[in-house]
């Protein structure tokens, strides 16, 4: 499985949810080690091993983040005390995929991929505004923004889902072992278009 198709997987897994008896039977906690082990496949080259460190790290915290959420209870006693902790609980989340995308569209832009680039900015400045709107329902009071604020972010993990299985097969998003090996990739596949 190509990086970007695992990290992709992963956040289907996270986005879904099968609950039983109040638990996910689709476990954000599985669905955040498959991004973990696409993160780790994502190329290392000089000036994006940071970036890769990062993702890695933001990838890790989410996950373990999530491992408390997957109980009710827990979620249950955090709408209890406020409501506004269980949006700060993805934080982390919102930050691993806004730094996702952007890290990918800069990959993008030194290949010269620009239609890829721009898509994947926008992404990543959706990501980023999906994960601020809330202070505006929460912070402000502004309780009619709730259901438009929950469609936006719903919006834009479908968005980044769709990106990361388009591009997977791109130069700049293939292993480091794929491209040693100089593995091609598939011709085909639906990407965006400018």
């Amino acid at each position: 499985m190509r990086p970007l198709q695992s990290v992709a997987m992963g956040l289907v897994i996270i986005a879904l949810a099968a609950r039983v008896h109040g638990y996910d039977v689709l476990a954000d906690p599985a669905g955040w080690v498959l991004v973990l082990a696409g993160v780790r496949l994502l190329p290392r080259r000089p000036a994006r091993a940071g970036t890769v460190r990062a993702l890695a790290v933001l990838a890790g915290l989410a996950g373990l983040l999530s491992v408390p959420l997957w109980f009710p209870a827990v979620v249950a006693a955090l709408e209890d005390a406020d409501e506004s902790l269980l949006w700060a609980a993805t934080l982390p989340q919102l930050a691993f995929v806004a730094a996702l995308t952007a890290g990918l569209a800069r990959a993008a832009t030194e290949q010269e991929d620009r239609a890829a680039a721009a898509w994947l900015r926008t992404a990543s400045t959706l990501t980023v505004v999906a994960a601020v709107a809330p202070l505006a329902v929460y912070g402000a009071g502004q309780r009619a923004l709730l259901v438009p604020t929950l469609l936006l972010a719903t919006g834009v993990l479908v968005l980044v889902i769709w990106l990361l299985f388009s591009y997977a097969a791109r130069p700049w998003a293939r292993s480091a072992s794929e491209q040693a090996t100089g593995a091609a990739p598939p011709e085909g596949g639906t990407a965006p278009a400018a």
